[in-house]
């Protein structure tokens, strides 16, 4: 059978250590004098003998109430901690977001704009492929998300589409003969789905030459001349991707939706618009479709 120590009378313990005496602990806690030594007392029952030697001008614990003064520090400030985590101070708001693999890119200049916009929110970022991201933000796990999606989901998101976003073909395979080789994303990837649709399409054949579910090592797998991938436009600037030479390949998909998707949760109008002031604003000067 276990004792369940309880948070106030280990908080009132490190209190009265770290101002220095009784009257000092209650008021920090906003207690009685008597209420603090109460709690103290009952921690002796637990020790099974004093916390303090001495509680006149200079305290001095007993041994039993050094040790358990260490417990208490690490138990207080994981119980604060965790409380601090899932109960914002009044007037903060907890803020998480998700950003496409392809657009994490813009992070600091998004977490630049909400911070200025909402000094109040703690914010917390995810990254991932949007199909991803898109189901969180449905199921509540991710307040809003910036996506790249070749085709709008049905969720239960709202969707706020910021623009079209153009891409096209990076890589230089060492080997450039036979079957075209893609770096793709795993499945389910709707942009893959695209790709091949395209492809398809002009009856260029292909092959898998690489697929991850992470944009740094497709990028890595490219950029090694395994394969093409088709991304976002500035692929060369972002990333210093080689464009592809072949002259067979057809237009890329696109030009590609971003859009902001918000949960059902989160749709108060305020936040909405400087979330998506906070977006656009980072967007700038990526290449957007006219």
């Amino acid at each position: 059978m276990y004792y369940d120590l309880q948070i106030n009378r280990l908080r009132a313990l490190v209190t009265v250590v770290e101002l220095g005496g009784f009257r000092k602990a209650a008021e920090a806690l906003h207690i009685t004098q008597p209420a603090v030594s109460q709690q103290i007392r009952q921690l002796g029952s637990l020790l099974k003998g004093p916390v303090f030697l001495s509680t006149g001008r200079e305290l001095r614990l007993s041994p039993q109430g050094e040790e358990l003064l260490g417990y208490a520090r690490r138990i207080v400030a994981l119980n604060d901690e965790a409380v601090d985590r899932f109960m914002p101070p009044a007037g903060h708001m907890r803020l998480s977001i998700g950003v496409g693999d392809q657009l994490a890119d813009v992070l600091p200049e998004i977490l630049r704009s909400l911070t200025h916009g909402m000094p109040q929110a703690r914010i917390s970022v995810r990254t991932g492929l949007s199909e991803s991201l898109e189901g969180q933000v449905a199921s509540g796990h991710l307040d809003l998300a910036l996506l790249l999606q070749p085709r709008p989901q049905r969720t239960t998101a709202t969707s706020h589409e910021l623009g079209r976003m153009r891409m096209d073909w990076f890589g230089r395979p060492a080997n450039g003969k036979g079957a075209l080789p893609l770096t793709l994303f795993t499945e389910p990837c709707t942009m893959r789905r695209r790709i091949v649709e395209v492809l398809n399409a002009s009856e260029v054949p292909w092959r898998v030459a690489y697929e991850g579910a992470e944009l740094v090592g497709l990028r890595a797998a490219t950029k090694a001349g395994l394969g093409v991938a088709c991304l976002i436009a500035n692929g060369d600037e972002l990333w210093d991707l080689p464009r592809t030479t072949r002259t067979d390949l057809p237009e890329p998909p696109g030009p590609i939706p971003v859009t902001m998707a918000v949960s059902s949760g989160a749709t108060a109008v305020g936040f909405v618009r400087t979330a998506r002031r906070a977006l656009q604003n980072a967007l700038h000067g990526y290449p957007f479709a006219e």
